[in-house]
C-alpha cells in the first residue's frame, strides 16, 4: 500500500516508481535496435524494459489521482501550467511509447515477451516496412530522453535558481 502523503513531499511509493521509470527509460534507450533486423534478433530485453514502463504508469496515474503527489507550488502562475503542460506530454510519451513499440514489433511478426512472458500480438504482422507508428517509435524513443533531461535541468533550476523545495518533493533521500 502507499505511504500517506505529507504534503511536501511525494509518497515514497510514487518516488520509486518516478526513479524507476527513469531507470527502465535509459535501459530500454541502451538495449534498443532498430530495423527489420530485429526479426532476427528480437531486442527481448528492450522489449521488457518498454513493457515495464508502461506497467508502472497505471500505479503513478492511480496514485496521482488518489492524491499521492502534493500540491503545486502556486497552482497560478504560468510555470504551474508549463509544468502540467510538460507532465502531459511526458505521460503521453510514457504510455505511447510502449505501446508504438509493441504495435511496431507486432506488425514485423517478433514475438514480444514481458521479462520471460509471452504477450499477445496487438497488430497483424506484414511482409515489408511495419509502417509509419514504428518510425514514429524509433525517433520517439530518442526524444523521450530529450525531454527526461528537460524535466531535469527544470528541476535542477527549481532547485539551484528559484530555491522552492520542487526538487526535494521527489528525492528519494
Amino acid at each position: 500500500m502507499a505511504s500517506k502523503n505529507n504534503h511536501t513531499r511525494y509518497s515514497r511509493t510514487m518516488i520509486a516508481i518516478h526513479w524507476a521509470t527513469a531507470l527502465l527509460i535509459v535501459a530500454a534507450w541502451i538495449t534498443s535496435e532498430g530495423g527489420r533486423h530485429v526479426v532476427d534478433n528480437p531486442p527481448l530485453l528492450h522489449f521488457s524494459f518498454g513493457l515495464a514502463v508502461l506497467v508502472l504508469v497505471i500505479p503513478r496515474l492511480v496514485l496521482h489521482f488518489f492524491g499521492q503527489t502534493p500540491p503545486a507550488l502556486d497552482k497560478d502562475r504560468p510555470l504551474a501550467m508549463a509544468a502540467r503542460i510538460g507532465h502531459a506530454i511526458l505521460y503521453t510519451f510514457l504510455i505511447g511509447l510502449p505501446l508504438s513499440g509493441w504495435y511496431a514489433a507486432s506488425r514485423l511478426g517478433v514475438s514480444v515477451s514481458f521479462f520471460g512472458i509471452g504477450v499477445p500480438s496487438i497488430a497483424a504482422p506484414v511482409q515489408g516496412a511495419p509502417g509509419l507508428i514504428a518510425e514514429i517509435h524509433e525517433n520517439a524513443g530518442t526524444v523521450i530522453l530529450y525531454l527526461a533531461g528537460l524535466h531535469a535541468l527544470m528541476a535542477g533550476w527549481h532547485h539551484f535558481v528559484l530555491r522552492d523545495g520542487t526538487l526535494r518533493k521527489m528525492s528519494p533521500f
